[in-house]
């Protein structure tokens, strides 16, 4: 399920992450992947100790904590501290698929990546390419998102991310383990819980409402994973 979440970061709080970051120190991306991302891979990122990377992703992490349609459509059990990246000059990612399993910071266990999460920081006519590209059975999705606005999508896709050839493309990532591992059933869990949000808003039967809310939360019983 590719999806578009809107509003993560207001435009105050965009701008003032973006100030942040331009006087920040930048490392070469390929030092956190193996020898297969970094043959593809040319960006640059936060170091994973900085402490700026934890402050800022502690603020994107709980920005999209409050956001009502990322919980409805990750279902998140465990969620990794963001990471920031940047890209210009020609900088690009190719194709990869990101690891499936990843340590939590501090040796607290690992999480698999159900799904993947790209947070915009810099706005389209900011930059040229820099578009991400999703790979999946319907084809290759181009997403380049206002800043402030994130796009969800499985962890087992293919993607890349287009060469920058003019400006400067800021943005954050993280990786989130779901309640329920299958992308199918958290997209009809999705389209149920819209359903439902949708009908309490036109004043549909009360009676149908509590029916339709009961097979929803009977599915995620079903299908969750402790």
């Amino acid at each position: 399920m590719l999806l578009h979440i809107p509003n993560v970061l207001d435009r105050a709080q965009v701008m003032r992450m973006r100030a942040t970051l331009e006087d920040a120190a930048w490392a070469d991306g390929r030092e956190t992947v193996g020898a297969q991302g970094a043959r593809v891979k040319r960006n640059q990122q936060l170091p994973e100790a900085s402490s700026l990377r934890m402050e800022l992703g502690g603020e994107v992490a709980a920005a999209l904590g409050r956001h009502p349609l990322f919980h409805a459509a990750v279902l998140p059990q465990r969620v990794l501290p963001p990471r920031f990246n940047r890209y210009e000059g020609g900088g690009h990612y190719g194709f990869h698929v990101d690891g499936a399993v990843m340590a939590l910071p501090g040796g607290d266990g690992q999480l698999r990546t159900d799904v993947s999460c790209t947070l915009f920081l810099s706005e389209p006519e900011e930059y040229d390419g820099g578009e991400l590209i999703v790979s999946d059975l319907y084809g290759e999705h181009e997403v380049k998102l206002p800043a402030g606005d994130a796009i969800v999508y499985p962890s087992s896709s293919l993607h890349r991310v287009q060469a920058v050839t003019r400006g400067v493309r800021l943005g954050a990532f993280l990786w989130a383990q779901s309640l329920v591992r299958d992308d199918g059933q958290r997209r009809l869990l999705l389209e149920l819980d819209t359903s439902i949000r949708h009908l309490t808003e036109a004043g549909a039967n009360a009676d149908a409402l509590l029916q339709l809310s009961g097979v929803y939360h009977n599915l995620l019983r079903r299908w969750s994973e402790p």
